[in-house]
This record gives structure tokens, sequence and C-alpha cells, in this order.
């Protein structure tokens, strides 16, 4: 099927040269990165997680929403959903791909990757989280890639596949779930001590992964003419709209805990984010421009008025991507962080080199969701 990739467009192939642009610079700021360690990122020693950590936490939520198209297909026989699951599960491949290799960058050196690998420890819970990670990729690609061989040859998915396929239902969960424990079980980072934090991260995750979605699919109906009609994009919205008023709940929980309580421990990082703390505000812009895009995400969502059109729903569906990419793509990270057990305010700046290696890592999350999605509508325009 790999052939079908190898044609286009010219402009199908200005886009793939572009994406392997950004790659090389990627690469060429990695191996900088691998001479001078991780002193050229803006990380310290008080701020050890930033902006790598911040971009695997968001895109495994990414990776998890796959859940949302692939329970109603298969379990309630949602046949609507027959064009768009394959698209939710490769864009799953794409997202995990992503995951690991921000924290491959993350670890400084692949000589400490292996260690993970060569010296297992099992009460670890970032042994779980490799292990989650792994088993739900391998599932996502054999799946995938199974029903679209099978599609492409005119025959029904084989047997065999079902296992796999329900396999990954619970996994999609437990990956999100376990990143969570990564964080709420660190007794000393009170902003993530916080039992709310898994369904919090799943929440945000089941918002922003159908939001990245249906904003795939307008994509690939306008260049290719791919059309799997409108139920399935309301249908989305409708998960993407009760997901997001989900999420916002939970922060709003997480807010009345920690100012009504008063304990200056968790009161101290909300007013890191939204009003700063001695004279240190760097994350206050980034935390309300979070907060207006999902208020204007959700009026559009929940305005009757609003709801008609393709146009409204991609604006809404940008909006809530880039507030939860934000909010749990750099606020979470760096907010749990600063102020750090000694009430110390540590400023976080990334660096070109750190922002270098990430446009890198999303260039080839985007070159293989290209790739991807450009065999299948091959094999479903064949078939």
């Amino acid at each position: 099927m790999i052939e079908e990739a190898l044609v286009g467009s010219r402009r199908y192939w200005l886009w793939v040269s572009a994406l392997l642009v950004l790659i090389a610079i990627g690469g060429v700021f990695y191996l900088r990165q691998l001479v001078y360690g991780l002193g050229m990122t803006g990380l310290s020693r008080d701020v050890i997680w930033g902006l790598y950590i911040s971009q695997f936490t968001f895109f495994v939520g990414v990776a998890a929403s796959a859940v949302m198209v692939v329970l109603p297909y298969y379990l309630h026989d949602y046949k609507q959903f027959g064009k768009i699951t394959i698209l939710g599960e490769l864009l799953a491949v794409a997202a995990v791909t992503m995951c690991m290799l921000f924290i491959f960058v993350d670890m400084g050196q692949p000589a400490r990757v292996m260690n993970v690998l060569l010296h297992p420890v099992p009460h670890s819970i970032m042994f779980w989280d490799m292990i989650s990670l792994g088993g739900y990729l391998l599932l996502n690609a054999v799946i995938a890639f199974t029903t679209l061989s099978s599609e492409k040859k005119g025959v029904s998915a084989p047997h065999w596949i079902k296992p796999f396929i329900y396999l990954s239902i619970p996994w999609a969960i437990s990956i999100h779930t376990v990143t969570a424990f990564l964080y709420s079980g660190l007794a000393a980072r009170p902003f993530w001590m916080t039992a709310v934090l898994a369904p919090r991260f799943l929440a945000s995750a089941f918002a922003s992964g159908p939001a990245l979605l249906i904003l795939l699919i307008l994509v690939l109906r306008r260049t290719t003419g791919y059309d799997p009609g409108t139920t399935p994009l309301n249908k989305l919205r409708t998960i993407m709209t009760y997901a997001a008023t989900i999420g916002v709940f939970f922060v709003l929980m997480e807010l009345f805990t920690s100012f009504y309580s008063d304990l200056p421990e968790h009161r101290e990082h909300f007013a890191y984010l939204f009003e700063g703390l001695d004279g240190q505000h760097s994350l206050v812009p980034w935390m309300w421009v979070s907060v207006v895009l999902m208020i204007a995400a959700l009026a559009m969502l929940y305005s009757p008025r609003q709801r008609a059109g393709n146009k409204v729903l991609a604006a809404s569906c940008i909006c809530i991507f880039i507030s939860l990419w934000i909010e749990k793509g750099m606020v979470l990270i760096v907010g749990g962080l600063v102020p750090s057990p000694l009430g110390i305010i540590t400023k976080y700046q990334p660096t070109i080199p750190e922002w270098g290696i990430v446009v890198g890592i999303w260039s080839i999350g985007t070159l293989m969701v290209t790739v991807f999605y450009k065999i299948t509508v091959a094999v479903r325009s064949i078939s």
C-alpha cells in the first residue's frame, strides 16, 4: 500500500518537502543537544520538565481519544463511524510515535532510553507508561493496517483482529491514566496530587482528540473530496462539547478546593498561573488565552445559531485544540513545578533549540498522518 503515498500532485509533494525540511531542522537542533546536553534548553534544577514533557502529555491524550470512534463503531455497531474509525486509529499511531519521540529527546542521551529497556523496574510508573504506550502503538498499528489491507483486497477483516480491537479500548484509557499517575503520585507537587487528575486528563483528551480529527476530516474533504458525511462530524462535535464541558467542571472544582481551603501550597500554583507571584507572571498570558479560547469555543458549540456550518465548527475545534494545548501542553506541567516545594519561583522560558526540536517532531507526526491518510483515501477510492 505504500506505493499510494509515492504518487501525488505538485501541491502534495511541496507539502511533504516542507515537512521534511522542518524535520531536518529539528534533527540539526537535536544533534546539537546531543553535544551540549539539556543545558541548552530552558530547563533547570527546579523546572526539570518543560516543553518536551508537556507535548508528550498532550499527545498521549490525542492518541487515547481514538477510543471515541473505535468504541461506538465496534462495540455499539454505530455504522456512521465506518469512514472515520480508521482515521482515528491512524491518528493514534502518529500521536503515540510523537509521544515516544518527546520522551526520547527529553532523556538527553539515547543510552538512557536503553537503560529503561535493559533494566526494567516494575514498581516504577515510568516503566508501566512505557509498556502502555508501546502496547497501544502496536495494537493500533496492527488493527489499522490489517483492516486497511483487507479493504484494498475487497475482503472482510480477519476474525483474529477482533480481540485486538476490543483490547485497544481499555488500553486507550490506560495510557492516559498511567500518564496522570506519573504526576499525581508525586507527594511534593500538590498541584498534581489530586484524585481528579486522571479523569481531568481523559476529559481533555476526549475534547482535543475529536477536535483535531474533525479538523483533519474537513481538510481531507476540501483537498481530496473524501467525505464521511455530516452525521459522524455532528457526533464528534457532541462528544467534544460534552468532554470539554466536563473538563472545565473539573478545573473549577480544583480552583474551589484550592482557594476555599486556602492552603498556601495548593493556592500558590493557581495564583502563579492566573495572576503571578512575586513579580513573576510569564505563564499568566498563556493561562488567560487558554481560558478565553475555551469560553469562546463552548459559546459557539452551545449556541443554536452557531451550530450550523463547517466554518463555525472548524473555529470551535481550533479554539478547543489550542486552549487544551496551552492548558495541558504547557501550563499544567510548568505550573506544577513552580513554585518549588521550597517556595522558590524559577522562570522557565523554552529556548529556540527546544522549539526547533518540538517543531521537528510535530512535522514527523504530520508527515505520518499525511502519508497514512493519503493511503487511506487512495484505497477507499479504489474499493
